[in-house]
């Protein structure tokens, strides 16, 4: 079962709905998350969603075509970009981020980071 699901059947199990927490990323390595002064969560109270973490691509590539009847290769291109593109740069120190906790658990699930309109 899904985090996800998983915390919204313990939540309604519990009779208390899911709690939203907000919070800031204290130390990134290993990672924690400061609620206020005196709540600090550490990483193996953590699950962390995809959108939170890091994610990068290879934009390096080449192409074949058809031209006449005949096939060619472009040569390679974007081949000077180091070596990864980030698309997303996971969390770093000093992010807002959103957590939400189900009643009666000792898991966090991080959601998003928060960002400024």
């Amino acid at each position: 079962m899904n985090i996800v699901k998983k915390a919204g059947v313990q939540a309604v199990g519990a009779g208390s709905p899911v709690e939203f927490l907000f919070g800031t990323v204290s130390k990134a390595k290993p990672l924690e998350i400061e609620i206020n002064s005196n709540f600090i969560l550490k990483g193996e109270f953590l699950v962390l969603t995809e959108s939170v973490t890091r994610y990068e691509v290879d934009l390096e590539h080449s192409h074949t075509y058809t031209d006449n009847g005949a096939s060619a290769s472009t040569g390679k291109a974007l081949t000077n970009l180091l070596a990864k593109t980030p698309i997303r740069t996971g969390l770093k120190k000093d992010d807002k981020v959103v957590l939400a906790k189900v009643q009666g658990g000792n898991k966090y699930l991080v959601l998003d980071k928060v960002v400024d309109a």
